[in-house]
């Protein structure tokens, strides 16, 4: 599907996320789902993306995360250890398995297998750059987060380390809300390596004390991240802990209503190829058989965002006005739609949404009467 000799680009959990934000929309689903590069695929369609990272901030974060994990994560663990756990021992000596292995499922094996010996063993543990694996609508997904710390009660928390700054102890709400959907994604992939070691993982609160080894529990994902960012300007690192309770139920949810990539592979036509060297007609027929569910955000998550808009915008479709606004609009689905049940051309009198359209439209030629203007009627 994305054609023969084109390699699979494997999905990481800020596609996950961003997928999870949009179930509705089939053409991301079948494109990661079938590992198509879509930036490549924006570009060969003339209407390339400006999402992502520049190189300068991957390098800075790079540059960043190596300076919290130096000396064996002794900075990290004492931050997860002042925030996340301060009643437990103190983070002198801590673990840092090799994780090296052949292949994505090497790494996700070997990665079970040293959080079962970590929770053995008891201590502190710094799994640097694990391996998970999670089933995203029948195709597996290989996610690697910055690190997971295996704490002396055999708990589990998800590292995540962003170069964003944290100025006096808050950042930008917006990337601490995309920090945690990310974040959420991992967390649902360590309980599913929970329970197939025979836990069941544990959202409910904190516990007040935390348990010695000989009462421990079974291996528990916390359902507090810790975000590390830099500090104010500098290069020092800060921490804060984030609830991800919510992120991780709506992301559940949403990953579970995605329809299955079989189903929507089967009703494509027959020969469908997204391989960005075919001609740009035949392209943009294949993307275009796979409806789309466009909406303003996903300028600032998917890499087909602005061939999507294009499309919406020559179809007049309200969702490009935004989501809540298209929730409102009910069954009116263009925009000249919305304009013809706002003049009273068309719609039924009784559907709230053409009725509060149609007082909308009379109160605005109320207030232009009173002001002594020209009534214009909606175009």
């Amino acid at each position: 599907m994305r054609g023969p000799d084109v390699p699979a680009k494997a999905l990481d959990a800020r596609a996950l996320a961003a997928l999870a934000a949009n179930p509705g929309c089939r053409r991301r689903a079948i494109l990661d789902g079938a590992g198509v590069d879509k930036a490549a695929l924006a570009s060969a369609l003339g209407a390339p993306s400006g999402f992502g990272q520049s190189q300068f901030a991957l390098t800075r974060g790079n540059a960043f995360e190596a300076r919290v994990k130096a000396d064996g994560g002794a900075e990290l663990l004492r931050l997860v250890h002042a925030r996340l756990d301060p009643g437990a021992e103190p983070p002198d000596t801590a673990a840092v398995p090799d994780l090296t292995a052949h292949g994505p499922e090497g790494r996700t094996a070997r990665t079970a297998l040293a959080l079962r010996e970590a929770v053995a063993a008891g201590g502190w543990t710094l799994l640097d750059h694990p391996m998970l694996a999670l089933d995203v609508a029948g195709s597996l997904a290989f996610l690697e987060p910055d690190a997971v710390v295996v704490h002396p009660d055999g708990s589990w928390t998800v590292v995540e380390i962003k170069s964003f700054p944290m100025l006096d102890g808050s950042a930008d709400p917006a990337k601490v809300g995309a920090a945690a959907r990310q974040a959420a994604v991992y967390v649902l992939a360590l309980e599913e390596v929970a329970a197939r070691l025979g836990a069941e993982p544990e959202l409910g609160p904190e516990p007040a004390e935390t348990p010695t080894r000989e009462s421990a529990p079974a291996p528990r994902v916390r359902h507090r991240v810790l975000l590390v960012c830099p500090k104010d300007f500098s290069n020092l690192a800060t921490a804060s802990a984030v609830d991800v309770r919510k992120q991780r139920a709506v992301t559940a949810r949403q990953l579970a209503r995605l329809t299955r990539v079989e189903e929507i592979a089967d009703a494509l036509p027959e020969g469908v190829c997204f391989a960005p060297d075919r001609p740009a007609e035949e392209l943009t027929a294949a993307v275009e058989a796979v409806p789309a569910t466009y909406a303003p955000e996903c300028l600032s998550a998917c890499e087909l965002a602005f061939h999507c808009r294009e499309r919406s915008r020559a179809a007049d479709a309200v969702t490009r006005l935004g989501r809540p606004l298209r929730a409102e609009l009910g069954g009116l689905t263009t925009v000249e739609d919305v304009l013809a049940a706002a003049r009273g051309d068309s719609g039924d009198p009784d559907d709230p949404a053409v009725a509060a359209l149609r007082r909308a439209a009379t109160l605005r030629a109320e207030a232009l009467a009173t002001a002594g203007l020209a009534v214009a009627p909606c175009p």
